[in-house]
């Protein structure tokens, strides 16, 4: 699929680590890779909300493209590194021993430089704050920032949310498509946890028109 043709990107999986796995698919027969270079890992970032627009803008204009494309590649493997502890471990419980396999992620955000300020709180979040806690809920919040300082720290923010789906998701939720091609993931938070596809735009009227066809064989056949 050429560049002209490629789809956006598919946030589907209800968690950004899942998302990241689902930045490589071939949800129509012909793999689409939303992770190319350094400029598709900036927009993929700023798409999925976890690197700011001025952040984005900033790394943009002052790096290198080979310095950004090093670390597309960087994203790439972490990614699939990734894909496979999600594979081994997927729909069932992780336990402690699944630490073993984690030092890649730890390495990682051991290098992170986050801190915390005393901000405005926007007025909508504000109004909305005092409606479920009082009226008397405080005009000042907290707000999290990270001194971006390398290009290699737009890997952070992608471990941080690898780091949330491992300790806050029930990883006996984490689930693939059950389309019999589709490489999709997803994080199951559905009323009934009965979700089966990656969208039923895609998968779900496949699943849904090889049914009919079936049952009409079936019936011609009767």
């Amino acid at each position: 699929m050429t560049e002209t043709a490629r789809p956006e990107p598919f946030f589907i999986a209800d968690d950004h680590a899942l998302d990241l796995l689902n930045s490589v698919a071939t949800p129509w027969g012909t793999e689409i890779e939303w992770l190319g270079d350094g400029r598709d890992l900036l927009a993929w970032l700023e798409q999925a909300g976890l690197v700011p627009p001025d952040v984005s803008m900033r790394f943009r204009e002052k790096t290198s493209p080979e310095a950004l494309d090093g670390v597309a590649v960087q994203a790439r493997e972490l990614r699939e590194w990734f894909r496979a502890f999600v594979a081994a471990h997927a729909g069932r419980r992780l336990e402690p021993s699944a630490l073993a396999d984690l030092d890649k992620i730890n390495r990682l955000l051991a290098r992170d430089e986050i801190y915390r300020q005393i901000e405005p709180r926007a007025i909508k979040a504000r109004n909305a704050s005092q409606e479920t806690q009082g009226a008397h809920s405080s005009s000042l919040q907290w707000r999290r920032h990270r001194r971006w300082r390398a290009p290699e720290d737009l890997l952070l923010p992608i471990a941080e949310a690898m780091g949330d789906l491992i300790c806050r998701a029930d990883f006996e939720r984490v689930r693939n498509c059950e389309g019999p091609t589709c490489t999709l993931w997803f994080h199951d938070v559905s009323k009934n946890h009965t979700r089966r596809w990656c969208m039923m735009a895609v998968c779900g009227n496949r699943a849904k028109a090889a049914a009919h066809r079936a049952r009409r064989r079936a019936a011609r056949l009767a």
